[in-house]
């Protein structure tokens, strides 16, 4: 395993997993009406911003794309995690691998002091894998939301994770 940067290979993967249902229906964003040109579109997008955003591939050791690991909205030493992997990923160790490296990268390489990301409680498969893997728990309040495109109802609703230096 490993995490390496976008590739425009990956794009037929990655639609793998954004036009699942089940692995898609507690995200925030609706994928299902992704295109193979918008996911090519998506890594050429990560290729040159990597000053506010950082989208990584976690492969296999043959190199197969098996989910994207981000941190989103890099500033003023925080950044946004963000994690999906393909279903045949799943269970694997995938997800906490590349969470673990992306975190890493994120506080040893970039100084980063503080990583956070939300999960809605729907999602009882992701709160499992994130309480499970010892990430502690944050109230809203106590992070910098602004900005970033969620509602006031999101805020309250959703459990916040925090990664910090």
């Amino acid at each position: 395993m490993d995490i390496r940067p976008l590739l425009e290979k990956d794009a037929s993967y990655m639609l793998e997993w954004m036009h699942d249902a089940d692995l898609t229906k507690d995200l925030k964003k609706d994928f299902a009406s992704t295109t193979l040109e918008d996911a090519k579109n998506f890594i050429a997008y990560a290729a040159d911003s990597l000053s506010s955003d950082l989208h990584m591939a976690i492969v296999n050791d043959e190199d197969e794309y098996m989910g994207t690991v981000s941190l989103k909205h890099i500033h003023d030493g925080a950044a946004e995690f963000g994690i999906a992997v393909r279903r045949c990923a799943t269970g694997k160790g995938f997800s906490a691998f590349g969470m673990k490296r992306i975190l890493e990268y994120g506080i040893d390489e970039l100084g980063l002091n503080n990583i956070f990301w939300c999960v809605d409680p729907v999602n009882a498969r992701a709160v499992r894998f994130y309480d499970n893997n010892g990430y502690e728990r944050v109230p809203a309040d106590s992070l910098n939301l602004e900005g970033l495109g969620y509602e006031e109802d999101e805020i309250s609703k959703f459990v916040w994770y925090s990664y910090r230096r």
